[in-house]
């Protein structure tokens, strides 16, 4: 048993799943760990164009996670790190104690004070109305799902909406607020720059610039800390964790999983679950120095470097989507078939050597954000290659390619990578994925280690200690 506080809680509030975990200090090893998916999804008014997510359930998974572990592990937590989906923002407005009459705490937040996340995936802001919006002097583009961006939009469409609420953050940023019950919204570094309109180098907002195009700046978090800071004090006594833990400022979940997986400067994480990306740690990258903008860019990491990424919009939910697809056909022709039964056979498939065709996928169903009007294609269709086996390899091969179109075998090489590091569950359980990797990039695939996340966060919160 691990000697009194010397363990840490690590927490990722992800797209589709929550994770908790609970780290030893002493071995740098997970001794106990929770998930939950939140099936926190919620329909948009706005059909397809909009992505939101129940904030109250995302808590309640959380919650649920940490009630979950062991009590007498709990009762050892020196530190807590918190991690999350970037780019998205939730809004909120200041409330009571969360305390309960019997000096219990429950992490919950009421209906009425706080808004629905609207995720990176949210496409409201259109390329039309992006133009419209003041041309930011930071590196980093601004891009639909983007927290600004979607700001801008409420301002102008729906700015009876920005009334009700006093505040503004990542859902990863409402949780640190919500444990230390402070008054004051913490950001980072990490998780304000993949909301646009913030000058890295200077670790500040484009305030002046905002304003006068009518954002409200009122709601932005004003104390902007670096990677590894801490953000507060845990307020409550929680499932055992002694008031006073201190909690690290939340941080950007693609940094934190990148953070879990290095362990060599030549090596590159490939991160295939929801969404997918590809990235390398730069260690010289200058935000004034930037190259134009295109397929790669450059997000703070830790240690005031930046991760050199290609972020893909399509990865394992184009896979999804395929697998879905299916099912419904089979519901169309009369038969039903698990959704599990249909991924097991595709693989099966996928992996004979009759399944190599000359069938190209373009595998881009929401685009990308450098280029928001691709769709998706299928060229070089045989009479030979319209197998399942076929289908699905090409589509793996696709997903592949995509990213290989934006960060090239090439470009690794000259950056002196040796290695691809693999992590996320539509790369972890895919092999057919696997062997795209290795065929696009020539490059020997390493599936990570406890590479979630969660690990990552707590690995950051270990590190400011």
């Amino acid at each position: 048993m691990p000697n009194g506080g010397k363990l840490v809680l690590g927490i990722d509030l992800g797209t589709t799943s929550v994770k908790v975990i609970i780290l030893s200090t002493e071995t740098k090893q997970i001794i106990a760990k929770q998930s939950k998916e939140p099936q926190a999804n919620v329909p948009s008014d706005l059909g397809i164009e909009g992505n939101k997510q129940d904030v109250p359930k995302i808590l309640s998974a959380v919650h649920n996670c940490v009630s979950r572990l062991p009590k007498d592990l709990l009762r050892q937590v020196k530190s807590i790190g918190i991690c999350g989906q970037m780019h998205g923002v939730a809004l909120w407005k200041t409330t009571g104690s969360p305390e309960k009459e019997d000096g219990t705490f429950k992490l919950e937040i009421d209906r009425q004070s706080v808004s629905h996340l609207y995720t990176w995936q949210d496409a409201r802001c259109d390329k039309n109305f992006l133009s419209t919006l003041p041309q930011s002097k930071s590196h980093l583009p601004v891009h639909t799902g983007f927290g600004c961006a979607t700001l801008f939009w409420f301002a102008r469409n729906k700015p009876e909406k920005l009334q009700k609420y006093d505040r503004c953050g990542t859902v990863q940023d409402l949780l640190v607020n919500l444990l230390t019950g402070s008054d004051e919204i913490t950001m980072s570094t990490q998780n304000a720059a993949s909301w646009g309109y913030f000058l890295t180098d200077q670790a500040k907002w484009e305030t002046e610039l905002m304003a006068n195009a009518g954002f409200p700046v009122n709601l932005l978090p004003k104390s902007i800390l670096k990677p590894g800071q801490v953000a507060g004090k845990l307020r409550h006594p929680w499932f055992g964790i002694p008031a006073g833990v201190p909690i690290g400022v939340a941080l950007g979940d693609l940094q934190c999983s990148v953070l879990a997986l290095l362990k060599e400067p030549d090596e590159a994480v490939l991160n295939i679950s929801t969404s997918a990306q590809l990235t390398y740690v730069h260690p010289s990258f200058d935000p004034n120095d930037c190259p134009e903008s295109g397929s790669i860019e450059y997000f703070p990491y830790f240690n005031d470097k930046y991760l050199a990424v290609a972020a893909s919009m399509n990865g394992g939910n184009t896979l999804a989507t395929f697998v879905k697809t299916l099912q419904h056909w089979a519901m169309d022709l009369g038969f039903s078939v698990p959704q599990s039964k249909v991924w097991e056979k595709l693989i099966a498939l996928g992996q004979e050597e009759s399944a190599v065709s000359t069938m190209e996928i373009e595998p881009l169903l929401l685009g990308e954000r450098y280029d928001p009007d691709k769709t998706a294609s299928v060229t070089g269709i045989t009479l030979n290659s319209l197998s399942l086996g076929s289908v699905f390899r090409s589509l793996c091969s696709g997903v592949i390619r995509n990213l290989h179109n934006m960060m090239s075998q090439d470009l690794l090489k000259a950056k002196g990578i040796k290695r691809i590091v693999g992590n996320g569950s539509g790369l972890v359980r895919n092999p057919v994925l696997q062997k795209e990797v290795t065929n696009w990039y020539k490059l020997s695939l390493e599936l990570g280690q406890s590479g979630d996340a969660a690990f990552g966060a707590a690995l950051a919160a270990l590190a400011s200690n």
